[in-house]
């Protein structure tokens, strides 16, 4: 009879722990889910690179970060002075791995950075944490390769908008006959890009928007294209966004400003139908 138990209770033992055992890996794989939700389709700053604070440090006027955005699994970012692009993967186990990154090509004596040890971290991280909204990029078990703080700002007033350009320098715009389209920009918020008409050529580039309605812009670059014949001046449209620092917003019209002086230029959101 005692053996019997003995069995019984060996059994009921084996049994709890094995069930145990499962519960264990379903919660550790619920936490995995978790952290891979909350990194994705979040912007990414740059805390700690090898163990050194750079939280403070702004580069050419842009803050380094990274995207993951969910959409093909791309990732985007700024190194510094170029813009880079790549793919992700996220495993079980907070396993992450990265593509090779392509990046820009501009070149910027200033920058106080070396882009490559930004870019290595991604050829060489194979997994993160997530803990109190800090993520970490590491390599197996060893020190943290970089820090990224989460970006928090809400930013719905400004991005993904069509702005409309209204008054350049004080001077009331309006469309030339022959003009192809009307001049535009419109922020992009799934990589920081930016992308308009400046009368006669497309434009594109990057921006970052700070605490304080603060705006920078950097990289903006346009289409060769010649148009002897429309009467726009690109040249003084572009030095707004080289000059820009703060922005307004009022009832749907965007102020881009230097200081506190009369506005650069004024747009006003226009909605398609």
């Amino acid at each position: 009879m005692k053996t019997k138990i003995t069995i019984l209770t060996i059994i009921a033992l084996t049994i709890m722990s094995c069930s145990g055992g499962k519960k264990s890996n379903t919660e550790s794989s619920d936490s995995n889910k978790g952290n891979t939700s909350e990194i994705v389709n979040t912007k990414w700053i740059i805390t700690t690179l090898e163990g050194k604070d750079i939280s403070n440090r702004e580069q050419n006027g842009q803050i380094i970060y990274f995207t993951l955005n969910s959409d093909g699994n791309r990732v985007n970012g700024y190194s510094g002075c170029n813009t880079f692009m790549g793919t992700y993967k996220l495993e079980d186990g907070n396993r992450i791995s990265f593509s090779q990154m392509a990046s820009t090509r501009m070149i910027c004596p200033d920058a106080k950075i070396n882009e490559s040890e930004i870019l290595n971290i991604f050829n060489t991280a194979d997994n993160f944490t997530l803990r109190n909204g800090e993520l970490s990029l590491n390599i197996a078990k060893r020190a943290p390769l970089a820090t990224f703080k989460k970006a928090e700002m809400n930013n719905d007033q400004i991005v993904e908008k069509y702005w409309k350009l209204k008054t350049l320098d004080g001077k009331d715009v309006s469309m030339a006959e022959n003009q192809e389209r009307e001049i535009y920009f419109t922020l992009k918020s799934g990589d920081n890009s930016v992308v308009g008409f400046a009368g006669c050529n497309a434009l594109n580039g990057k921006y970052t928007l700070e605490k304080g309605n603060r705006i920078r812009f950097s990289g903006m670059l346009t289409t060769l294209k010649a148009c002897p014949d429309v009467n726009v001046n690109e040249a003084e449209f572009l030095k707004v966004f080289e000059l820009a620092d703060n922005y307004t917003i009022k009832d749907d019209v965007l102020s881009l400003n230097v200081g506190r002086r009369a506005p650069l230029a004024i747009f006003e959101a226009v909605y398609m139908q």
